[in-house]
């Protein structure tokens, strides 16, 4: 049966709110997608932020998302994402541009060979991330193939997706940031033009 969720007003980070849909209607996610890429299109840096947390196979895919998900316009940031990857590949869908931000960033001075999602994002966003998220138990881990999902499944997943969105777009404009810092270091300075009038060239 299909079903389609709405949650508006889901805190985040800050004041930021999230507005959240919990939809498996294929109606739905093409009307949302849509609405989404508008929204990237007026985006520098389309960075897109993907989460899986179960692998039941669908009968069939919508081939709008696995338009978008192929899409190399699209940057999509993932933490720790080979199990993601793994999973898409079991519903033949593959991602065109995917990040693993565990690989391309590290919490400087950690003591771990790989940092977690809270360990960075409590370096890049705040400590507070890893307060607002509530935990999910071993018993609801077993509940993310049952659909549709509890409300806390949904607020997990949700700030999962934040936090990776958040932290690599942190990333992205520091590191534009750094370039275009590095460029004007790098440029030489503009001469002044020195005007070629004389005291008496004075026009009358």
């Amino acid at each position: 049966m299909a079903f389609a969720d709405e949650y508006r007003g889901m805190e985040a980070h800050g004041n930021t709110k999230l507005h959240v849909i919990h939809t498996n209607d294929k109606k739905q996610v093409a009307i949302t997608l849509t609405q989404y890429e508008r929204h990237l299109s007026l985006q520098r840096h389309k960075i897109v932020s993907i989460d899986l947390e179960y692998n039941n196979e669908p009968e069939a895919t919508c081939t709008v998302f696995d338009n978008f998900l192929a899409d190399p316009r699209y940057t999509f940031a993932g933490f720790s994402i080979y199990g993601d990857k793994k999973r898409l590949q079991r519903v033949n869908l593959e991602v065109a541009n995917f990040v693993d931000i565990q690989k391309e960033w590290r919490v400087p001075e950690a003591t771990k060979e790989l940092d977690s999602l809270g360990d960075v994002s409590g370096m890049l966003i705040d400590d507070y991330y890893n307060n607002m998220k509530k935990k999910i138990t071993d018993d609801e881990h077993k509940r993310w193939a049952t659909l549709p999902l509890s409300t806390r499944h949904i607020e997990y997943a949700a700030k999962d997706a934040y936090a990776a969105y958040e932290i690599w777009n942190r990333i992205t404009l520091t590191q534009d940031g750094l370039r275009r810092a590095k460029l004007e270091k790098e440029e030489p300075p503009k001469k002044r033009a020195r005007s070629s009038r004389g005291w008496g060239d004075a026009n009358w």
